[in-house]
């Protein structure tokens, strides 16, 4: 979901400093709460470590796409989030995309506060949706298909919508710009059909393998009910 160059420019920009701050925000406070109810301070470093390498791993290796006003990832948000918890992700999606824009791809920086409210915020979203939908008696390596998309498709779909959002605020209504992010959706959305089968995937492996996928390393919430 790299916001393309020139899609938001000059004063406007000062818009999405301001929305990245108070993304960082809500970092800061899930990573507060991780260390509270997750293990403590080096237990959220290590998970944060891991998350920022793979998500940076998600971007450079993984495939993706321009499609209208950005790019097509698969960034398995609510993967990361089961696994690792939200805290060790958002701090692992704001270092990976930062690392990726100093390093290979500079031309992203002036766009990383669009990009990491982009992803910060629609991880919020369904850190509170998994909550409400996940009961407290429900350890995540068993979570349902139905719940496992409904992550999914709330976190591919507040991506979507803040990617409409800066292209109408960069750009306005025109045919040409309804068309692009049209375009940009359609394609997006398509990563609903695949990422909940990798999450059920993904802890289907952490449940058959418990005596590795305990520790540090994960989500205590991952084999364990609240």
């Amino acid at each position: 979901m790299h916001i393309e160059p020139g899609v938001v420019e000059g004063a406007k920009l000062f818009l999405s400093y301001a929305t990245a701050v108070a993304g960082l925000g809500l970092t800061a406070k899930l990573a507060r709460d991780a260390v509270r109810e997750n293990g403590g301070v080096a237990a959220l470093a290590l998970r944060s470590l891991l998350t920022t390498a793979l998500v940076f791993g998600f971007f450079e290796v993984l495939p993706h796409h321009p499609v209208g006003v950005s790019e097509v990832h698969l960034i398995l948000g609510s993967t990361l989030l089961l696994m690792f918890g939200a805290g060790a992700t958002a701090i692992g999606l704001a270092a990976g995309l930062l690392i990726q824009g100093l390093f290979f791809a500079p031309f992203d920086l002036p766009q990383y506060g669009m990009n990491v409210t982009t992803l910060l915020v629609p991880l919020w979203g369904i850190h509170e949706l998994a909550r409400r939908i996940i009961p407290a008696r429900t350890a995540y390596v068993d979570t349902s298909y139905k719940q496992a998309l409904a992550l999914s498709t709330a976190y591919q779909g507040g991506i979507v919508a803040w990617v409409a959002f800066w292209a109408f605020y960069g750009h306005g209504f025109s045919a040409e710009n309804l068309a692009s992010v049209g375009s940009f959706g359609l394609a997006y959305m398509s990563v609903v059909l695949v990422e909940p089968l990798i999450d059920l995937g993904v802890l289907a492996a952490a449940k058959s393998l418990t005596r590795y996928s305990q520790g540090p390393l994960f989500n205590v919430r991952l084999h364990q009910p609240a």
